[in-house]
């Protein structure tokens, strides 16, 4: 008797799946918690390369974000999309992540300062195989913003090529009101450094 096979077009949709994933796995696994990471991007990205790690993008060159939606650490829906007008802040992070750790006073710090002038804070929690211990996170550091939960990395393989996309855990990326991608640090962030992140970008006109 042979054995039972799954239809073809099943399996052959259970192999990509499990490539797809695979893959992702891979690429987070190459740059989780990293010290740095390189900048990233093809010819075409027209970034600058600014002093400690922070990458800019003129107005004229920079790319739309990608469609990022959810559900949060809350289970609540979340997309991107409706803060478009604000600028939006995105840091990808990990409870299990020390430099997460060391960066999030800060990122909790600057979003409660420049809630009033337009600016959103959301995080993109990734790795961490179930929402309790990144609740923790958040409550033990203040996280008062939502993080749209993203436990194998999905979100973070939508930015486009050629853009600013985040290439560690933890990457902090900067949207315009536009919803245009305007800067990027692969570092964890002080809170000067982060401040340098976001302030131009609220003098805009």
């Amino acid at each position: 008797m042979s054995a039972c096979r799954a239809p073809r077009g099943l399996a052959t949709r259970r192999r990509a799946t499990v490539l797809a994933v695979g893959a992702t796995v891979a690429a987070l696994s190459l740059t989780a918690c990293g010290g740095g990471g390189t900048s990233g991007g093809s010819a075409d990205t027209k970034f600058v390369q600014g002093k400690g790690g922070v990458d800019t993008v003129a107005k004229e060159n920079r790319k739309d974000s990608p469609q990022l939606s959810g559900k949060t650490l809350e289970n609540k829906p979340l997309d991107v999309a409706d803060y478009k007008g604000k600028i939006v802040v995105l840091n990808v992070w990990g409870s299990w992540c020390a430099p997460c750790r060391a960066e999030a006073a800060n990122l909790a710090k600057v979003a409660k300062d420049t809630k009033a002038k337009g600016v959103q804070f959301i995080g993109i929690n990734t790795r961490d195989s179930n929402r309790a211990p990144a609740l923790r996170f958040e409550k033990e550091y203040g996280v008062d913003y939502p993080s749209l939960y993203d436990p194998i990395g999905k979100l973070m393989l939508r930015f486009p090529k050629g853009s600013l996309n985040p290439q560690a855990i933890p990457s902090t990326i900067v949207l315009d009101r536009e919803g245009r991608i305007a800067a990027r640090a692969l570092t964890p962030l002080s809170e000067e450094r982060l401040r340098s992140m976001v302030t131009p970008l609220i003098a805009e006109k």
